[in-house]
């Protein structure tokens, strides 16, 4: 790895001595076009509107590093519906000509989304979807990530109950691809330090009528339950798990969006529970203030993880553009500076695997009088083991 982004910074060297770093007149009145793919009505919408906000406000704030190259965005409403993926992409790639695409949220558009993208002149950046094929088996050198791979939040965890002396626990998600693959990450790490799935139970999507299940859970009587919810469902699922008698007898610890953008609705039913994630909004770095800051009085609303990500998808296109002096016409030299990026993030500074997904830190966070409080670095510099890349 070490030797590899020794290359490309090289790479990025050869292409600044011939010359290809200094952007011409001609090319500097021409704008930088951004596709957005995001949803922006149906569940995801307010996802996707934070995603949209912090991406602009990176590049509006960094404008100094985009030497003169106006950015012109393309927005297309995906409404989280898989379907629609191929043909907005293809919109965007082929009449459009965008040289980026941010997208999506829903892992299911980015499936859709890598089959027309990937390996195309456009760079696709993904600002949330977690699908693991996006930076394994479908990975590519136009496609990077600036969230998390599905692997990366829940891994951590099974380490975290061992260390709590648990050894046997019920997991239990939806019946889906992101669900699977945080239980199969936190089964990984918990198993192979002696711990035992004693039972896992699989919803199927989008239900949200859990009570049998945490019935079941309570006669099973675990040391502890690891979860994936998101959204209404994470809501659903905590406080039945709290009306049901579970709370002060069964420990809860879950993948961060458990308790992400959900605790106000969950009330005390969420106090105590642990999850693993790259954010916490109270994380205490001079980046996260400013940018919390930033973001309330731009937009007049609290950011969350989404908005941070979207954010972090714009400081890696100013950072390349400054690094290659604002010409982006040669991509190879365009994704060897991308590659090359370390991003000073709300989250902490992170780079890029082989894989263009994030080496990033992740936090272990106890839900402490409605906040998700950081407890400590439950694994430092985390990367998704990409299985299947072929970068």
């Amino acid at each position: 790895m070490h030797n590899n982004k020794k290359g490309l910074r090289a790479l990025v060297s050869a292409c600044a001595t011939a010359g290809l770093l200094s952007v011409g007149s001609n090319l500097a009145a021409e704008p930088v076009k951004v596709g957005i793919m995001l949803p922006f009505s149906g569940v995801y919408a307010a996802l996707g509107d934070a995603g949209r906000n912090g991406l602009k406000l990176a590049l509006t704030q960094n404008a100094a590093q985009l030497h003169g190259r106006d950015i012109e965005y393309l927005e297309l409403d995906t409404e989280a519906r898989p379907e629609r993926a191929p043909e907005l992409a293809s919109s965007l790639l082929d009449k459009d000509k965008a040289d980026f695409i941010i997208g999506p949220v829903h892992s299911g558009v980015a499936m859709g989304m890598s089959k027309v993208l990937r390996n195309k002149d456009a760079i696709m950046i993904i600002p949330n979807a977690g699908a693991a094929a996006a930076t394994g088996p479908l990975c590519a050198p136009n496609v990077f990530r600036t969230s998390f791979s599905s692997w990366q939040p829940s891994w951590p965890m099974g380490k975290v109950a061992l260390d709590a002396g648990y050894k046997k626990v019920v997991t239990m998600s939806w019946n889906y691809g992101m669900g699977k693959e945080s239980l199969e990450a936190f089964e990984e790490s918990f198993t192979a330090g002696g711990g035992e799935i004693v039972k896992q139970i699989l919803v199927p999507f989008p239900k949200t009528e859990f009570q049998p299940y945490i019935t079941d859970i309570a006669a099973t009587a675990p040391d502890a339950v690891f979860v994936f919810f998101a959204g209404g469902g994470a809501v659903k699922f905590v406080k039945d798990y709290n009306a049901l008698g579970l709370s002060d007898k069964i420990p809860l610890l879950g993948a961060g969006f458990l308790t992400e953008g959900t605790l106000e609705a969950q009330g005390d039913a969420a106090e105590g529970i642990l999850t693993t994630l790259h954010y916490a909004d109270n994380l205490d770095n001079a980046a996260n203030h400013k940018f919390r800051q930033d973001y309330a009085s731009s937009f007049g609303k609290p950011a969350d993880i989404y908005a941070v990500q979207g954010y972090d998808a714009g400081l890696l296109i100013a950072q390349a553009l400054n690094t290659l002096g604002g010409d982006i016409s040669n991509r190879t030299a365009l994704i060897a500076a991308m590659q090359a990026s370390t991003i000073d993030s709300p989250r902490g500074k992170f780079t890029f695997s082989k894989a263009h997904n994030p080496v990033q830190d992740i936090y272990l966070r106890k839900v402490v009088n409605g906040e998700n409080q950081v407890l400590s670095i439950a694994a430092a510099a985390l990367e998704d083991p990409a299985r299947g890349c072929k970068l």
